[in-house]
């Protein structure tokens, strides 16, 4: 069992920034893969960044140059840097990972983007 919990949303102006943080129960040396998803009302829910065991990443075309993944192994944790933001990033952040070939999934961090 792998335990996500995500911190780090609120509510920030147009053009800031924030740092989701996603904290694991276990050790990441065993996860194969994380990733960052948002799902704003209305629509489906999306990766926004994944990063691999071998520490490639990925980005939604949509964020690309504005957010940046990174994880600490020795703290556990899985982060979001997200600059300059826009209204159209708020949604509901959540964190996934797989381990064993099994899905986990946190609770989600809201995060609006507004004026």
């Amino acid at each position: 069992q792998v335990q996500l919990v995500e911190s780090g949303g609120g509510l920030v102006q147009p053009g800031g920034s924030l740092r989701l943080s996603c904290v694991a129960s276990v050790s990441m040396f065993g996860i194969e893969s994380m990733t960052w998803y948002r799902q704003a009302p209305g629509k489906q829910r999306e990766l926004v960044a994944a990063i691999l065991r071998e520490d490639t990443t990925k980005y939604a075309d949509s964020v690309k140059g504005r957010f940046a993944i990174s994880r600490d192994n020795a703290v556990n944790t899985l982060y979001l840097q997200m600059n300059s933001l826009k209204p159209e990033d708020t949604a509901v952040y959540l964190c996934q990972a797989w381990r064993g070939g099994v899905e986990y999934w946190g609770q989600g961090t809201q995060v609006t983007v507004s004026s």
